[in-house]
């Protein structure tokens, strides 16, 4: 692993190709999902808004734009992939919605998660105490995460409207269905399960494990989606599909890293919820895991008092990130962070040379430059 190598930086004029090129794309996702016919059948208007509700905040989008680079990047038609770029922004989505149920998170892009949104209808509307109305709020997520799911997999079906072939579109569902939901879900739940096993018996190696499934497992099938369809059946002697596939879960890796830089760092009005909240929550984030493994022991003392503690005061938050400061677990991880996005651009050598290529390359740096 080259740690001392940095991925390469981009200029402003190709930071402002690359963000128009991404707005660009969004835009066309976010025109599917919001056109889609079968949304009618989205009932009671309840799961319809809590459907829809984190799709009209408009996440960044980079997942779809991902596919449909690598569909570009392999000499296909993005247009002809659309489709399947919006299924996978549908079940990035869900996977959200489910995700703040399990983190107890009040807040997703500033604004309540679906679960808290619809606690507080339930007030409102049925009069319920605060109890009962959470219970509600959850089981409206619940029920809109599992709809969001089944979506993904009709939008993926929409491939056929566009000139796929079915017996490919059969087989993007069965990697979906096999392949992408279990590693996912396995990731989630490491991740569940890592927050209550003492940190000396979870390794970095099992930490990153667990990254790589969570995040890297989606951007993985993205990026490998949209070259399967880009390259539409022909030979693909080089692997073009799979090299693609590795490059993305590198990335993905990396953007998971940077998150987790940013949970502790960034700027709490950019990222859309509370600064050190992972903390509070008990994440065994890799920087926890480093900052624990070469800290001090009075820093050691100051992470474990705050880590997992839901009574912390934002006191206790504070001496927790100054001690993981101290330690220099954010250095390293950043590092880490940079090695991977590394051999992600050497994967990218000997790609056609297409507009699509370069912008994966700003994609790449710019998950690693992003500061929300």
């Amino acid at each position: 692993m080259a740690a001392d190598s940095r991925p390469k930086t981009m200029t402003v004029e190709e930071q402002a190709v690359f963000l128009a090129a991404l707005e660009e794309r969004r835009q066309q996702v976010y025109d599917y999902l919001n056109g889609w016919p079968g949304a009618a059948g989205f009932k009671p208007p309840e799961i319809h808004d809590a459907i829809y509700s984190y799709l009209r905040r408009r996440g960044k989008a980079l997942r779809p734009l991902a596919l449909l680079l690598s569909c570009g990047a392999v000499g296909g038609d993005e247009s002809q992939a659309l489709p399947a770029a919006a299924a996978i922004e549908v079940f990035h989505t869900w996977t959200l919605v489910h995700d703040d149920i399990i983190d107890r998170d009040d807040l997703r892009r500033g604004q309540p998660t679906v679960h808290a949104q619809f606690a507080a209808h339930a007030r409102e509307r049925y009069g319920l105490d605060a109890d009962q109305a959470a219970h509600y709020g959850r089981a409206v997520a619940i029920l809109a995460g599992d709809s969001q799911q089944s979506w993904a997999f009709a939008l993926l079906g929409d491939l056929v409207n566009r000139g796929v072939r079915a017996e490919l579109v059969v087989e993007l569902v069965r990697r979906m269905a096999t392949s992408l939901t279990p590693q996912l879900l396995e990731g989630e739940m490491l991740d569940v399960q890592f927050a209550l096993t003492p940190d000396n018996s979870v390794g970095e190696q099992q930490v990153l494990d667990m990254l790589t499934k969570k995040t890297g497992a989606l951007l993985e099938y993205a990026a490998w989606c949209g070259a399967t369809i880009g390259l539409a059946g022909r030979p693909d002697p080089e692997d073009l599909a799979g090299r693609l596939g590795r490059f993305a879960a590198l990335c993905g890796t990396a953007f998971q890293l940077r998150d987790d830089i940013l949970g502790l760092t960034g700027d709490e009005s950019k990222l859309g919820k509370p600064v050190g909240s992972d903390i509070r929550e008990g994440k065994r984030t890799l920087i926890v895991h480093m900052a624990l493994a070469n800290g001090s022991k009075r820093d050691k003392a100051r992470i474990i008092g705050a880590l997992g503690n839901p009574a912390a005061t934002t006191g206790d938050l504070d001496d927790a990130l100054a001690a993981i400061k101290d330690s220099g677990a954010l250095g390293k991880v950043e590092e880490l962070a940079n090695s991977l996005i590394s051999q992600a651009d050497a994967l990218l050598d000997g790609l056609p040379d297409t507009p699509q290529r370069g912008l994966l390359g700003s994609w790449a740096s710019f998950l690693l430059a992003r500061q929300y």
